[in-house]
């Protein structure tokens, strides 16, 4: 029974050549508790392996995220399966707004398990995780950024806002999520607490966990744009909505970003 990949980068690359797929690019996550990672994350590659997913995803107690290229052909296939695992039953599927920039964005199937799936600095045990803050639609986050009472904050790292960005938002100098929470706490919200707070980043996986924290830490009205980046790309696209987005959407893959707007933001 494989359950790891044991082919060289070269080697990869010609399979892929040969098997002729068409990939498309998604990414999904979830918080919910998983009781034993490991079990949950063999059963996992043998599911995605089976439907030739190729990508790289990462198990913890506090849930899964993923990042995958599913061929074209056996994407009802891999739906299918995921939705077949009861706390993934409809989960958001996040599908790349641009395939360019890269040959294959991932050449094998990596499922790792990790002691969180987004490191955060937190040891608060009270700490609910899944207690989150709103979702906004594309044309609620449009409406909402543009009230004077919103404070919208970007939860990227400072070398992905640099690239692209929402007009308006605040863009903290930070290299990583577990600095960003009390930055951005001490810096930007500490007495605003009657504010509404708006928050958004790649897909979404960073400013849930940071609305939970802050309705954790007794802020109210905590916002996140559904989705991320990326979803509101594809609604504003879909449905004829503004595109507040200027430049480019950084993503942690093979292409490195993917176009939203024309803009040259850096």
């Amino acid at each position: 029974m494989q359950l790891w990949n044991t082919f060289s980068k070269e080697e990869l690359e010609q399979k892929l050549r040969e098997a002729g797929h068409e990939f498309v690019t998604i990414s999904f996550y979830k918080y919910a508790k998983i009781a034993n990672p490991q079990i949950f994350r063999d059963y996992l590659y043998q599911l995605l392996d089976n439907c030739q997913v190729v990508g790289r995803i990462y198990v913890a107690h506090e849930g899964i995220n993923a990042q995958i290229s599913v061929p074209t052909a056996r994407l009802n296939d891999f739906r299918t399966e995921l939705y077949s695992i009861d706390f993934l039953d409809g989960v958001r599927l996040n599908i790349a707004v641009e395939e360019e920039g890269a040959e294959f964005p991932f050449l094998k199937l990596k499922v790792k398990v990790r002691n969180k799936i987004l490191a955060d600095g937190l040891n608060d045990e009270t700490f609910d995780v899944t207690n989150i803050g709103k979702h906004l639609k594309a044309e609620e986050f449009n409406a909402l950024t543009q009230d004077p009472d919103t404070i919208l904050i970007d939860f990227r790292n400072h070398y992905e806002h640099e690239v692209g960005h929402f007009k308006g938002a605040i863009l903290p100098d930070v290299d990583t999520f577990r600095e960003s929470l009390p930055i951005i706490e001490e810096t930007y919200l500490k007495g605003n607490e009657d504010k509404n707070i708006v928050m958004y980043c790649t897909g979404g996986i960073r400013c849930e966990k940071a609305s939970a924290w802050f309705k954790h830490r007794g802020f109210k009205n905590v916002h996140q744009l559904e989705g991320g980046i990326i979803k509101y790309a594809n609604e504003c696209k879909e449905k004829g909505l503004e595109n507040r987005f200027v430049g480019k959407n950084f993503v942690f893959d093979e292409r490195r970003g993917e176009r939203i707007t024309d803009d040259i933001v850096s």
